[in-house]
């Protein structure tokens, strides 16, 4: 009884810092529906007073942005996939395979870590540039098809998988290649699906490499598209609230959607190194 008011004090706090962090959601949601103009009367008002879907409209119909969003789906589903074929057999192979150099290896990875991405940009524009891959979706996901993170966070889940299970398969005569599928896969579900959350949003909202890469509109992704929206349109508020929209809806779906299994991933292998 005597914790009650504390937990009243503390459910009501973070009642009010979730409303301050949902608020602006809300609100470009509402700017969205807004007539041309409203949203930059004084006071703004929270909620249109005719909703309407033209701007969504206008967006689609006359900017394109349907093209771009296309192309983010395609660019960040592919760089989902590719990075968890890549990822996880790379992590696994650092957890449980033997083979020489890995400690070295290893360290090198890891080092690299506190090397800015921005600072391999320019090597590898130019490794594109020579392969003719500049101003292509396949140039776009050359990065995201391996990543030091991604790697480490899967050798931290896989060093959870007891040893004398696979050393079981291998004595009932399974080979390398079943383990992993049919054992060590199943068991790393959590954490494929909290490291495909998390290229999946990185490869959405990527900006700064698609802007470098990309010089054709109609090859953009919808954070790219949106910039070079919102200088054609920049008195327009409740139309970039409707791109900001389209942009946020999708990876805030998969989000929910997978929040289960996400959080499953990020406890996975905390205690064990």
């Amino acid at each position: 009884m005597r914790r009650r008011p504390a937990t009243w004090l503390v459910n009501g706090a973070l009642l009010v810092v979730a409303a301050l962090t949902l608020f602006p959601l809300f609100w470009m949601f509402a700017a969205s529906l807004m007539p041309a103009g409203q949203s930059s009367t004084y006071p703004p008002p929270l909620w249109p007073s005719r909703p309407t879907l033209a701007n969504y409209r206008e967006l689609f119909a006359h900017a394109g942005i349907g093209r771009q969003l296309l192309n983010s789906l395609v660019i960040a589903t592919s760089a989902t996939l590719l990075a968890l074929t890549f990822n996880v057999a790379a992590g696994y192979a650092f957890a449980k395979l033997d083979f020489p150099g890995r400690q070295r290896v290893q360290q090198i990875l890891v080092g690299a870590l506190v090397i800015p991405a921005q600072v391999a940009m320019l090597p590898l524009f130019l490794m594109l540039k020579s392969l003719g891959l500049v101003n292509t979706l396949a140039g776009v996901l050359v990065p995201s098809l391996a990543g030091v993170f991604s790697i480490f966070l899967v050798r931290q889940a896989a060093l959870t998988v007891p040893d004398e299970l696979l050393d079981a398969a291998r004595i009932d005569g399974a080979g390398e290649l079943t383990i992993f599928r049919r054992i060590v896969l199943p068991l790393l579900t959590p954490i494929l699906v909290t490291l495909a959350v998390f290229t999946f949003l990185g490869a959405w909202n990527d900006f700064l490499w698609p802007l470098i890469v990309l010089n054709d509109g109609d090859r953009y992704t919808l954070p790219v598209a949106l910039a070079s929206l919102s200088r054609e349109h920049v008195q327009d508020s409740e139309l970039m609230m409707a791109g900001s929209v389209v942009t946020v809806v999708p990876v805030l779906a998969l989000f929910l959607a997978l929040q289960r299994y996400y959080m499953q991933g990020l406890t996975a292998g905390a205690v064990k190194g």
